[in-house]
């Protein structure tokens, strides 16, 4: 028998070795996990997804609590999550692959493929008597880098008080109609005046669909997903897929979460660029470590790697990004996207223009969805994240709190990581 002090000895001689020839990190190994499974023990959320990576690889992934409560199902990282405007990047990486083949220009006006935008009218109000909007041309046209950037005038209700009364009054679709007739709102200020977040992506998409003259879903199935492997992202979800889907949660006042009835209908009949997509954590990731890799994934190359850092620039000037203010508080609360930072915005992506303390860099990439998805991209650090839960109203306190946390364990990890490498 060998002796105990010997033993002892050769144990830690050889968490030693592991610790230091990277295969095991120096950082506790369980911090993510015990953030995560903390915020569902405390019902922060019902369940949730997280996975960070660098450009080399997958460096954390995790799922805790459950997919589904009232069927007793267990979140699991494969499960498929409504990413809603996370759809965003999507479709602006998909245009500018139109523009990388000289098919799109980026001050080209959208009118010259979609007749429906040739003469773009700003709402002003709504008629006391008439009880019609009341509307005026706008100063000049909508361009393709007007809608890449959410400086074409284009609004949401949900965060738009005008807006909002005109879809109230009924003279205006609704975006939660779900289909395509909210696209006929008026502008809810000039071109190019303005960053103000609207329907801009869904133009985009149409835009694409025009140009390839095929659906947004098999425009995204030949030129994104099939190359880069990204089998669990559709617009319409395939019966195979559809049992992994997670039910949302309503934040009540008392700051509890009531799970809502899983959608049973998801087949569409419009596709939407601007918040369409169902995907999971996985395939997300890959769409991510694609970008951090200037476009390039295990051999499939979506996009120039210059095109890739041009979308990553400031394309708004002096203009404000990534502030709203709520007047459907249902939906989502009041938003502002990294505090203390001006926020700039590039062709799909908010940008920071400072550091944030314990995380990302200067000038990383990041968006969200409505039902509280998140990511970021940080090429500076070579470190990329998405966190994703379903929970309504958007940007929602405890979830927010969640993906700080997140952020900063997963740079403390990747720090320790390439001290010992």
């Amino acid at each position: 028998m060998r002796n105990p002090r010997t033993l002892l000895v050769s144990v830690v001689a050889a968490v030693i070795l592991l610790t230091h020839s990277g295969l095991m990190p120096a950082v506790e190994p369980n911090e993510i996990d015990l953030l995560l499974r903390t915020a569902v023990e405390r019902g922060d959320v019902r369940g949730v997804v997280a996975m960070a990576a660098t450009s080399r690889g997958i460096v954390y992934q995790g799922a805790f609590g459950k997919r589904c409560v009232e069927n007793n199902e267990d979140m699991t990282v494969d499960s498929v999550f409504r990413i809603a405007s996370m759809t965003k990047a999507v479709t602006s990486v998909v245009a500018m692959q139109l523009v990388d083949e000289g098919k799109l220009r980026l001050e080209t006006p959208v009118s010259q493929h979609i007749a429906a935008l040739a003469n773009p009218q700003v709402l002003v109000g709504i008629d006391a008597e008439s009880k019609k909007l009341r509307l005026r041309p706008a100063s000049k046209a909508v361009t393709v880098k007007h809608l890449l950037t959410h400086t074409a005038g284009f609004g949401y209700e949900f965060w738009d008080p005008l807006l909002r009364e005109a879809v109230d009054a009924g003279l205006v679709p609704s975006i939660q109609d779900k289909d395509s007739r909210f696209l006929q709102a008026p502008l809810v200020c000039d071109p190019d005046t303005e960053w103000h977040y609207g329907i801009n992506t869904d133009w985009l998409g149409r835009l694409i669909e025009t140009v390839r003259g095929a659906s947004l879903e098999q425009v995204f199935a030949e030129h994104l997903c099939r190359p880069l492997k990204m089998s669990d992202t559709h617009f319409s979800l395939p019966a195979n897929t559809a049992p992994r889907l997670v039910a949302h949660c309503q934040r009540q006042t008392d700051g509890t979460l009531v799970e809502r009835a899983r959608a049973t209908n998801t087949q569409v009949t419009f596709c939407s660029g601007g918040g369409g997509l169902y995907a999971t954590a996985p395939d997300y990731m890959r769409f991510l470590r694609a970008l951090l890799r200037g476009g390039e994934l295990d051999g499939a190359q979506i996009l120039n790697a210059a095109t890739v850092a041009l979308m990553g620039r400031n394309h708004i000037g002096h203009f404000e990004a990534g502030r709203m203010r709520t007047i459907m508080p249902q939906a989502s609360n009041d938003v502002d996207f990294l505090p203390g930072s001006i926020n700039r915005f590039g062709f799909g992506f908010l940008i920071n223009t400072q550091p944030v303390l314990g995380g990302r860099a200067a000038g990383s990439l990041a968006w969200a969805g409505i039902f509280n998805t998140y990511f970021w991209l940080d090429p500076t650090q070579d470190v990329c994240g998405v966190l994703m839960t379903q929970v309504l109203p958007f940007y929602d306190s405890k979830v927010v709190e969640l993906l700080n946390g997140f952020e900063r364990a997963v740079y403390r990890q990747v720090g320790a990581q390439a001290t010992l490498d």
